[in-house]
């Protein structure tokens, strides 16, 4: 069983930064690989980026590749997205997501079983 607990979210204007955090609690070791979604309301939730819990391998969303980073701290069971340059149309909830696998690129919202509670980040023009 994994828990997951987003922080950092909040409202920031157009061309800052953003650094949103997951904490992960139970089981995370092996093949265990976090993810990065966002959901704007009424659309369907939106891949962002992944990254392997073992290795250094990530995996971006070829429209949000560039200004957004993940990152992870094993020590602190910590995934990390890094938000550049934050337009009005990044308005959304953003969720990290869990699950084992040796495919850490996965995209699809079924295949991650566990979800945090998602962190509102919402940016001014």
């Amino acid at each position: 069983q994994v828990q997951l607990v987003e922080s950092g979210g909040g409202l920031v204007q157009t061309g800052d930064s953003l650094t949103i955090s997951c904490g992960a609690e139970g089981r995370t070791s092996g093949n265990f690989n976090m993810a990065w979604f966002r959901q704007v309301a009424g659309k369907q939730r939106e891949f962002i980026a992944s990254i392997s819990w073992s290795d250094l391998s990530t995996h971006y969303s070829d429209s949000l590749k560039g200004r957004f980073t993940i990152a992870k701290d094993n020590a602190k069971n910590t995934v990390y997205l890094e938000m550049k340059s934050l337009k009005p149309e990044d308005t959304a909830v953003y969720y990290c997501a869990a699950r084992f696998g040796a495919d850490y690129y996965i995209e699809q919202t079924y295949r991650y079983p566990w979800w945090g509670q998602g962190t509102q980040v919402t940016v001014s023009s």
